[in-house]
């Protein structure tokens, strides 16, 4: 067993009727839990059943699995609701969520083998000490559930077995199991829960063995033949002599800060000044382990349980605290009205998703360095502000073709391999301009439009041109610069020759006849690919 971990299971044993009121408290304000009995149904093996009810409901006799016309019997001024059983799991979902204040690894429990989910389960190693011990954690959990308006009780032990028996089968609503006495607290509670399906139960009972304290010691083979593996499975995770992992809702981030207010934020002032201290607070941790942000999360927390999340992203890993809490300003502004602080932003935790490593970069006395930071970070407040699929930069690629000499790639991606090829590429232009090679225009067409051309000679420049409903008499004309598709592109064989032209109003224009007149079978046609400025 590892006593270092500690599992906090938390069970909502009215869950399905208390989501309705705190749906309603949040739509029409402050709504009290009905005195009037009330149930939730469903169809069921047999006709509809029963598969939660309330407090009054429970006092009268009606229980989960019952057949409506005998719940009716025990209770006649039971009020039934159809039971929404994806709306129950969305919304213990985003409660699961808004536990992430306490620790990261949070996740939906269910109730048993079938059963629908109604209780959440809280790995808390090494996170108690955050809020003054374990107690003071279930203590301060407690209280903000039930200002939801939600009956809870939480149990905290080494296995998340053990926990989950004892919030469930435990005489108190809140319960600390040291480490190392899974076995005595277990002995005296029924097999179920061990969370056993109920045929199980049902089969271990008529032999006798109605505790789980009656498993221990006996012969494993013979229950393993009749009921199984799993009997011994559940009882040796229980007890930690099998190892039980939680699946969380959300990976935790390796490197977070987070922080809890006294009262709640309601100014967005106030909530910038919060990232901006858990932004240094983040940086100090990525520093020391050399490691730049990539892309970043704010989690909000407000008072009545709500969770927002923010994203932002950067081009070059950072841990530039300043740069880093400007992204969510920015996301902030972005959001204006939309965001909602509702009662308050009571705990707030800002994580970096995805890091780099930050090695070490030696200053230099011109600006080459200053600019490419500079650079990133104006590419980080653009794409916080407009998005980062709108950021774009354009990437060499090995092709003659104009083009697919470029493709637009993600600016927060950062410089590849390609990327540095720019250097070569321009010098290599460069030395085929002072060879008397024609020069390119800047701008290019999305796409080549195909133009109405005359020439005086088959395969010479045009004279006359007709592009957008518009004649162009050419005055003067440069080229040819023939280029032709790659060798492996078996289904483009037709030749390109570019012409630099200029017309009686002094405009440029590229053009390029497509095909030759001896060699392709079609006709050559002509195109207009870039305008020079």
């Amino acid at each position: 067993m590892d006593e270092k971990r500690r599992v906090a299971a938390v069970w909502l044993p009215h869950w399905p009727v208390e989501r309705l009121y705190r749906a309603d408290r949040r739509t029409r304000g402050k709504v009290q839990a009905p005195k009037a009995p009330l149930a939730l149904a469903a169809p069921g093996q047999g006709g509809v059943r029963v598969t939660a009810c309330n407090r009054t409901a429970a006092a009268a006799g009606v229980a989960p699995g019952q057949l409506v016309p005998d719940a009716m019997t025990l209770c006649p001024g039971l009020e039934l609701r159809a039971a929404d059983f994806a709306a129950d799991r969305a919304a213990l979902k985003r409660l699961a969520l808004w536990c992430g204040r306490y620790t990261p690894w949070t996740a939906v429990d269910p109730a048993g083998i079938g059963e629908e989910p109604d209780g959440l389960m809280l790995d808390i190693s090494g996170c108690d000490h955050l809020f003054g011990g374990e107690a003071a954690l279930v203590a301060d959990l407690q209280k903000r559930l039930h200002g939801f308006g939600l009956t809870v009780r939480v149990a905290v032990a080494s296995t998340p077995g053990a926990a989950w028996a004892l919030a469930r089968y435990g005489t108190a609503p809140a319960f600390i199991l040291l480490p190392g006495d899974e076995a005595a607290a277990l002995e005296k509670l029924p097999v179920a829960a061990l969370r056993l399906d109920d045929a199980t139960v049902d089969g271990l009972m008529r032999l006798g063995l109605k505790r789980a304290g009656d498993l221990y010691g006996k012969p494993r083979a013979p229950i393993t033949a009749r009921f199984g593996r799993h009997v011994a499975q559940r009882l040796d995770e229980a007890l930690g002599f099998a190892r039980e992992p939680i699946s969380p809702l959300r990976p935790p981030a390796p490197f977070r800060a987070r922080g809890i207010f006294a009262e709640g934020l309601t100014r967005t002032e106030d909530i910038e000044e919060a990232v901006r201290l858990l932004a240094g607070e983040l940086c100090r941790l990525l520093a020391h382990e050399r490691r730049g942000a990539r892309r970043l999360e704010l989690t909000l927390f407000r008072a009545d349980g709500e969770v927002t999340r923010l994203f932002a992203g950067t081009a070059a890993p950072s841990h530039d605290a300043l740069h880093l809490a400007r992204l969510f300003r920015e996301k902030l502004a972005q959001a204006g009205d939309d965001f909602d602080a509702g009662f308050g932003i009571e705990a707030a935790m800002l994580a970096a998703l995805a890091t780099d490593t930050l090695a070490p970069a030696q200053d230099r006395f011109d600006a080459e360095g200053a600019d490419a930071e500079a650079l990133a970070q104006i590419i980080d407040r653009l794409g916080a502000r407009l998005g980062h699929e709108r950021i774009v930069r354009l990437e060499p690629r090995a092709s003659h073709i104009p083009e697919r000499a470029v493709v637009s790639v993600s600016a927060v991606r950062g410089a590849t391999p390609a990327m540095r090829g720019w250097r070569a590429q321009v010098e290599e232009q460069m030395a085929a301009a002072l060879a008397g090679s024609l020069a390119r225009p800047i701008r290019l067409l999305a796409r080549p439009e195909p133009v109405e051309a005359v020439a005086e000679v088959p395969e010479g420049p045009p004279r006359i041109f007709r592009w957008r409903r518009v004649t162009h008499r050419v005055t003067r004309a440069e080229g040819p610069e023939r280029i032709a598709p790659e060798w492996w592109r078996r289904g483009e064989r037709r030749t390109r020759d570019y012409y630099r032209v200029e017309d009686a109003e002094g405009r440029r224009f590229w053009l390029y006849r497509d095909g030759l007149y001896l060699r392709d079978t079609e006709g050559p046609r002509w195109y207009l690919h870039g305008v020079f400025e």
